[in-house]
């Protein structure tokens, strides 16, 4: 019966299956939300039974629960479903989805150039300025950000590669050196050296402690709070960190962070409103925008992703929102929690460390609000203004 069902609706029926893209390469399209790969394969998920493109704007899933299928048929012969998002069971991309695939797939191939919106309309053939709204509304961002992305992205790559400061700068498409140490803090949070060395001269403090939510790490570095996070064990968060700072000197320090720790748990278990502590938070400036919105949300309220796309003079970046609030390293303190989807209802949307501890970390800020509670606030240290480098 599916196969009739299949071919009643124009859809090839499952033959032996084949390899259309390498796993890995596959993964990247997909965290890219990349149009260029749009129509190549499709991924599943095992915790939700559903497929979906590589461009579907819902929240990416943990890796460990994606598969990839070159088709469709593919995916519903494994017993998925389709996503009622992004449609994967019809045809192929979009005419605009296609002429982003091509802008992109050119910029990619001439990082190390400057290229004209004028030119770039000519690849992708389109106007320079339906070009301009088109990819920012796929992507998230204009082809100029996308580029700075890209060139930091293998900057990082040639880094962790072993490449000298120099060579990588040249092979990641930068014009000078000074370009990259100028957009280290943002790009890196250290300087290409540093974080080619895997972190190495950089000290991150670090403890666990139990919290209602779960097992919770507080992160330092000299700057301030690096990282907070929520797991099921010590040794799962502290592996965490690690990966990101493989070379990293990872020192144990509870009595060092007490007081930063003391008041994050406060706000987990909502004894107070907010807290200021100094971040040391390694964004873009994209994310710094977004992160600094999330902190002015108040207790007890939620927004939109169009919400604060709008407030941070985005209105078109949703999706990029949603991107910056999931690749957020400090929960609670900037409160991406407090950001859901439109129309969700009693849907609070996804959350980095599990859908539970988001819809309770809302319910204790509404009870509070509600109650008159926590609207003190509370301040770690006095004088710090919980700044963003």
């Amino acid at each position: 019966m599916r196969a009739e069902r299949q071919a009643a609706n124009g859809r090839r029926t499952p033959g032996p299956r084949h390899a259309l893209v390498e796993p890995d390469e596959a993964w990247a399209a997909v965290l890219r939300r990349d149009p260029g790969a749009d129509g190549r394969f499709v991924y599943a998920v095992a915790t939700t039974r559903v497929y979906c493109r590589p461009v579907c704007p819902a929240r990416r899933p943990r890796r460990e629960h994606v598969s990839f299928f070159p088709s469709p048929a593919e995916a519903e012969a494994a017993g998925y479903r389709p996503c009622r998002r992004c449609r994967p069971d019809r045809n192929g991309p979009s005419a605009a989805a296609a002429c982003v695939g091509r802008a992109k797939e050119y910029l990619d191939a001439h990082l190390d150039e400057t290229v004209t919106l004028e030119q770039l309309g000519r690849v992708a053939y389109m106007s320079p300025f339906h070009l301009q709204r088109s990819f920012k509304r796929l992507l998230g961002v204009t082809p100029q950000e996308y580029v700075r992305a890209r060139r930091a992205e293998r900057l990082k790559q040639r880094l962790r590669a072993g490449d000298t400061v120099s060579r990588a700068t040249f092979e990641a498409g930068y014009g000078s050196g000074s370009r990259v140490y100028e957009r280290a803090g943002e790009e890196l949070g250290m300087t290409p050296g540093t974080y080619g060395r895997g972190g190495a001269g950089e000290t991150i403090r670090y403890t666990t402690v139990a919290t209602s939510l779960g097992r919770m790490l507080v992160a330092a570095t000299a700057r301030g709070v690096c990282s907070v996070a929520f797991g099921e064990s010590a040794a799962e968060l502290e592996a965490e960190l690690r990966r990101e700072f493989p070379r990293a000197s990872l020192v144990r320090a509870s009595d060092e962070l007490s007081a930063w720790v003391q008041a994050v748990v406060a706000l987990v278990e909502g004894e107070v409103a907010r807290v200021d502590v100094p971040l040391d938070l390694r964004a873009t400036a994209f994310q710094q925008r977004v992160w600094k919105a999330l902190r002015e949300i108040p207790p007890g309220e939620t927004r939109t992703y169009g919400e604060v796309a709008r407030a941070i003079g985005a209105p078109r970046a949703a999706r990029a929102v949603a991107r910056a609030c999931a690749s957020n390293r400090v929960a609670v303190v900037v409160p991406c929690h407090r950001v859901v989807p439109a129309g969700s209802g009693a849907d609070v949307g996804g959350y980095r460390w599990g859908v539970e501890r988001k819809r309770k970390l809302l319910e204790r800020e509404a009870a509070a609000r509600a109650g008159g509670a926590g609207g003190g606030g509370h301040r770690a240290r006095e004088g710090d203004s919980g700044r963003v480098s």
